[in-house]
């Protein structure tokens, strides 16, 4: 009887970083040996980190990735691990062109086997590989005693015909895959769905490992997961966390046996911690310590805030509070008990005496005056992190972004922006369920925080709400003039948003979103304004994709365009 005990290694890696990556491959490499596995599975471009970009047309840097994984294989070995088979990603060379590949490698016996380059380079959305990479051309199927085990990398899986169809032909006993497929809402049952199918295809268990962790835009939700030849789910790994997990293979089973199922997250919960990750990464993985912003009371503000305290801990978040004359108490008061419930520091740096003294210079009127208020705030903010070493979290969310409602060099300003993919109605959501969370004491998926205690204080909230309720339920307003609210310039935020979906998302033009039922003054105001705005949103600055299509690499418009409906 032929068994085969698989180990998923589902980590955390930085683009870049090989000595680092190397060590945890080697630790987790350990791990599975003590779990006694005999294949571990790594996934995509895990020793390189993914996605590398044009560092993979950097031949110093191919030379180095390959240096690495040699002295994986040499460790290993030296370590009493070369009998174990170690599928590890990373970038290869085509030495006839000279040109990189997406590879998959396996360690075994003290060398690097020769291995499997991707078949298919994804060239959408926030993929652009094929300008990059240089496709492989052949399936392979490798033979771990006795057992044909089929392999694939991420793009390989989404395409019909190509190297599984060649695979499904072969009389393979396992497909296994290494993945770095981004975090987007709603995606996690897209894989399921094209992993059964997959199975289904070869008639054979595919195991699905996944990146997990922040890089730049993208976050890498993990939830690795191995599915029978019936479809039948095996196993599946929490998302959001480094995990380690094991299938075992029975070659002489009708049906292999199903081993640690992680439970789904809550939707709302799925995507609050992957900003939280992406964020909470960003900031290891660029030696950032803590974070300083904006804190006005208002809704957007708090929730960018609250991530960043579950992100790194409240005591590490430096909120400034930044009144002027048209600031009211609520709002003010507001911040400052926003601040008390996360533990964070919390100055107040009035803006009225600075606006005075541009004004007797400048003697700014309407818009202009509006906006210089927003500049001066954003200069505050931009002292703190440059004297502090602080990393400066812009605080706007994807409906103001779309409509350009926000001041470039004002409340735009900072280094990354926690909320820049979800939509003002989302951010509501989030809101409304953070403050559950916190009420129930529940914890926040992978990232091991407890809902009802401050981030890094431990302290119980009164009544368990983080943000303040006011927050949540006043009417939105930038407070830059008397009486001003958001509705003053832009449609009621549950239309908006919905307009909003269906012109980025759904790409649809102004004849379709009246199909859809949207009255023409909507319609028209909505798209002039999008329009109007991509040179602001070329400037604004990177935040976690979640949704099918952020602002960024997802949609290159030109700004430049004078194309009208």
């Amino acid at each position: 009887m032929t068994q085969i005990r698989f180990a998923l290694a589902q980590i955390d890696t930085c683009v870049g970083d090989l000595d680092a990556n190397a060590d945890k491959i080697m630790r987790y490499v350990h791990l599975a040996a003590k779990g006694r596995a005999q294949v571990v599975v790594f996934p995509e471009m895990t020793l390189t980190g993914y996605p590398i970009e044009d560092l993979a047309l950097r031949r110093t840097f191919r030379q180095a990735a390959w240096d690495k994984a040699n002295w994986l294989a040499t460790e290993l070995a030296a370590d009493g691990l070369g009998d174990l088979y170690v599928a590890v990603g990373t970038v290869g060379t085509d030495h006839a062109s000279d040109k990189p590949k997406n590879r998959m490698v396996v360690l075994h016996d003290g060398v690097v086997w020769a291995g499997y380059d991707k078949h298919f380079l994804p060239n959408y959305g926030v993929f652009d590989e094929f300008r990059i990479f240089t496709a492989g051309e052949r399936s392979v199927v490798l033979d771990i005693d006795g057992v044909r085990v089929g392999v694939a990398i991420c793009e390989d899986i989404w395409q019909d015909g190509g190297p599984v169809a060649e695979l499904a032909g072969r009389g393979i006993d396992v497909l296994m895959t290494m993945n770095g497929s981004p975090y987007e809402e709603g995606k996690t049952h897209v894989r399921y769905d094209l992993a059964v199918r997959r199975a289904d295809e070869v008639h054979a268990p595919v195991i699905y490992v996944n990146q997990v962790g922040g890089q730049d835009d993208l976050v890498f939700d993990g939830g690795s997961f191995v599915v029978d030849a019936d479809g039948t789910l095996l196993a599946r790994a929490p998302m959001f966390m480094e995990h380690l997990g094991f299938f075992d293979f029975d070659a002489d089973a009708e049906r292999q046996g199903a081993g640690e199922i992680a439970p789904e997250l809550d939707p709302d919960e799925e995507v609050y911690t992957a900003c939280v990750l992406g964020l909470k990464d960003y900031m290891a993985k660029n030696r950032f310590k803590g974070v300083c912003l904006g804190l006005s009371g208002g809704i957007d503000s708090a929730l960018v805030a609250a991530m960043a305290a579950d992100a790194c801990g409240g005591e590490h978040v430096q909120g400034i509070s930044m009144p002027s004359m048209y600031s009211s108490d609520g709002s003010k008061d507001d911040a400052a008990d926003l601040a008390a419930n996360l533990g964070a520091k919390y100055d107040v740096q009035p803006i009225e005496p600075l606006f005075v003294s541009y004004q007797k210079q400048l003697d700014l009127e309407g818009v202009a005056a509006e906006n210089l208020q927003a500049r001066i705030r954003g200069v505050i903010v931009m002292a703190y992190s440059n004297a502090k070493g602080l990393l400066a979290l812009a605080t706007g969310n994807k409906s103001e972004l779309a409509c350009g409602y926000s001041t470039i060099y004002g409340d735009a300003v900072g280094g990354y922006a926690p909320i820049k993919d979800l939509l003002k109605t989302r951010v509501w959501e989030l809101s409304r369920w953070r403050n559950k969370a916190a009420a129930a004491g529940v914890g926040i998926g992978g990232l091991g925080i407890v809902g009802n205690e401050r981030s890094g204080a431990g302290t119980p909230l009164p009544g368990g709400v983080m943000i303040p309720v006011n927050s949540i339920e006043k009417a939105p307003s930038a407070e830059l003039r008397p009486g001003q609210k958001d509705s003053d310039s832009l449609p009621e935020y549950a239309l908006l948003d919905q307009v909003l979906a269906a012109y980025i998302e759904h790409a649809h033009g102004r004849a379709d979103l009246l199909a859809d039922g949207f009255d023409a003054k909507t319609v028209d105001t909505v798209m002039r304004l999008v329009d109007r705005a991509e040179w602001k949103r070329r400037q604004y600055p990177l935040g976690p994709k979640v949704t099918a299509l952020a602002f960024g690499r997802d949609r290159r418009l030109p700004i430049t365009n004078a194309f009208r409906e």
